[in-house]
Formats: C-alpha cells, sequence, structure tokens
C-alpha cells in the first residue's frame, strides 16, 4: 500500500512530514542526497525539531526530512534502516533491541514533561490531581467530575456533575510510556492490571494519533482529559493539571520543574527515567527524548559525508540547539546529559573509524 504525507516546507528549506494515515509508513530511501537527512518518530519533540531543523537548515545547508508519526514507528523505520535517525521519548527494550541489525545508541535530546489536559470550561481554577486519583481516573474507576475523591483535593472548585472521557493515544508512544510507567510506579492496581509499555490496553477511552491527536479529542469533548506534551498544551491554550509529587507537593509542569525532575546521575547509555522523581521540586511526569542511530554508520551505501552531516546535526541539536528548548517549553540537557551525549557521538564509527 502508497502511503500519503502531507508536508510542510519551513523557512530554511526544512520539510517536516506528519503521516496523513494511521498506519506505519513503508518506504525504502537510498540515501543519495546527503545534503537531505531523513528521520522519524516522536510526535513529542516535533515542535522543537521544527524550530531546530529550520534553523540548521540555514546554519549549515544541511535539511532534515522528519516524519512525526511516534516513537514507535519511528524506531521500526530504523530497525529497517529507511531513516538516518529515529527519534523516541522511551529507551528501546530488549525486544527492540534484538530485532536489530547491529548495535544502535540513544542520545538524549531534550527533557519535556506529559502533562493532564482537560476540558472543564465551567471549571476556572487549575485542577489539582494525586497520583492515586489519576491512576483511578484512567483505571476506570472514577468517571464523573463530581466524584468526592476529585472534590477532596480540589476544594472550593465547582466540578460539573459530567462523565469523564479519557482519550489516549492510540499509536506506539514514548510519552504513553513516559506516562504508563509513572502510573505503574504510583499504583500497584495500574502495575498488575494495565503495566507500562509504548502501547497498552487501556482500560477506558478513546485513541487518537499522535500528540495532535489526542490534543483535538481533548479540545472537541466537553469533559474529556487525555495526556499530552507540554508545548502542545501551551500552544493551543489548553489547560492541564498540577500533580502531587513523591514529595507531597502539587506541580506546575514547566521548564523550570522538569529541569529539577531531571537534575539526577545520567549513565552513559543515557538510557533513564525521570518518572516519580525524588526532587522536591521536579514535576513528576517528567522524561527525556532520544535521537537513536546505528553505532556503525557505514550500511546502504550511506557514504561517510552524511555520517559526518547526520552527527554534526546531533551535536548541534544538543549544544546550540538548546537555547531553542525553553521558548517551546522544553527543558535544556543538564550539563550531565550533553557531556553523556557528547562520549556517546564520539563513539559512532564508519568502517570501524570514529567519525567525530
Amino acid at each position: 500500500m502508497t502511503m500519503r504525507f502531507s508536508k510542510m516546507l519551513l523557512a530554511g528549506g526544512v520539510v517536516l512530514s506528519v503521516l496523513s494515515m494511521s498506519m506505519i509508513p513503508v518506504r525504502t530511501s537510498t540515501f543519495q542526497d546527503d545534503k537531505e537527512l531523513i528521520g522519524a518518530g516522536s510526535s513529542f519533540d516535533y515542535p522543537l525539531f521544527t524550530k531546530q531543523f529550520a534553523e540548521y537548515a540555514n546554519k549549515a545547508g544541511v535539511r532534515v526530512n522528519y516524519q512525526s508519526v511516534g516513537s514507535g514507528a519511528g524506531i521500526s523505520q530504523l530497525t529497517n534502516k529507511t531513516v538516518d535517525f529515529g527519534a523516541t521519548d522511551a529507551p528501546m527494550n530488549g525486544k527492540q533491541d534484538s530485532a536489530l541489525s547491529a548495535p544502535a545508541i540513544h542520545i538524549p535530546v531534550t527533557a519535556g514533561a506529559v502533562v493532564l489536559s482537560y476540558n472543564l470550561p465551567d471549571v476556572k481554577s487549575p485542577l489539582l490531581l494525586t497520583p492515586g486519583v489519576l491512576a483511578d481516573i484512567f483505571l476506570g474507576t472514577i468517571t464523573n467530575w463530581s466524584d468526592a475523591k476529585i472534590a477532596a483535593i480540589n476544594k472550593g472548585v465547582k466540578l460539573p456533575n459530567q462523565a469523564i472521557l479519557i482519550a489516549h493515544r492510540s499509536d506506539g508512544s514514548g510519552t504513553t510510556n513516559i506516562f504508563t510507567t509513572y502510573l505503574a510506579k504510583v499504583s500497584n492496581d495500574w502495575n498488575t492490571k494495565v503495566g507500562k509499555g509504548s502501547a497498552v490496553s487501556w482500560p477506558a477511552g478513546i485513541g487518537g494519533k499522535g500528540n495532535e491527536g489526542v490534543a483535538g479529542l481533548i479540545k472537541q469533548t466537553p469533559g474529556a482529559i487525555g495526556y499530552i506534551e507540554l508545548a502542545y498544551a501551551i500552544q493551543n491554550g489548553m489547560p492541564y493539571a498540577s500533580i502531587q509529587n513523591k514529595a507531597g507537593k502539587f506541580i506546575v509542569p514547566s521548564t523550570a520543574s522538569i529541569t529539577a525532575a531531571a537534575n539526577i546521575p545520567i549513565p552513559a547509555d543515557s538510557k533513564v527515567s525521570l518518572t516519580n522523581t525524588d526532587a522536591r521540586d521536579g514535576y513528576p511526569i517528567s522524561g527525556f527524548s532520544w535521537v537513536v542511530i546505528y553505532k556503525e554508520q557505514n550500511y546502504n551505501g550511506r557514504s561517510k559525508e552524511r555520517a559526518t552531516n547526520l552527527l554534526k546535526l546531533i551535536q548541534w541539536m544538543i549544544h546550540d540547539g538548546q537555547s531553542l528548548s525553553a521558548p517551546l517549553n522544553y527543558a535544556p540537557l543538564s550539563p550531565a546529559a550533553v557531556k553523556t551525549g557528547d562520549a556517546l557521538l564520539k563513539s559512532v564509527t564508519y568502517g570501524g573509524k570514529t567519525v567525530l
């Protein structure tokens, strides 16, 4: 089946594509134009990548064709070697690793927050949610906004007698992985009945494709609640809840509270979860996002120039490109994360010899 993409040509010549169907695209690439790199994956990263890739095209003359198809699809395309990089909000698991024909590395490129956005037009005060109440809502145990458990933590707020509609991702998603990993940590019921992962069997609700699809469902449906990336909520003027963290504080998601959550040691492979952070002022549903590439870049007839262009792009993203993060409500990488990313990039080879 031929898949169709809608494309946007942005300033500087960067092309970004959004999948117009709900299936993973099947495509081939001969990697002939070394100044047009191909990436696919995280819709969580899409607003930041849009800005970064446009600026880098102006600076370096290297364009990026990025498809916002979700983390799971991005990893699938990297596995099939039809893209130069995959972008994911969840580190690859053992099953995904075993499907690769060669080792891949994860370079952290940003940190962000998964927020709980809702459509309650008559509720003017920001909603407060505890971990237990949030888990019960998504388990389908709490089904009405007037429930006593919600009212107990939102004293003085007039909550409507209205059914709750849950909006969740329908595609394999790193955003889902961050959210379900958090729920599995804070709720035994969730952990045993649903679990965690980039795709789960949802107890209730309806699905939307990408952050864009979930945001659309929430905006269109009074009484809805769903999880989306912070930038999407802010850009669309959508309200979002403050979540009680491990220290007992209700934390507003922001670049400051994401940075606080990410102020932890980074392992050499960069695979670390920020959810349910111990940080007193940290937002508890935060996470890194990674660009994933093959450690050995000489494959499928790729040139050394292409490999070099790819690594220089990623190097710029984790250094100068970080200046674009905060204005788009992403948290800039910590020095420890940048140091880890640099070490990983220096381990990449072409024909067995280091590229950078």
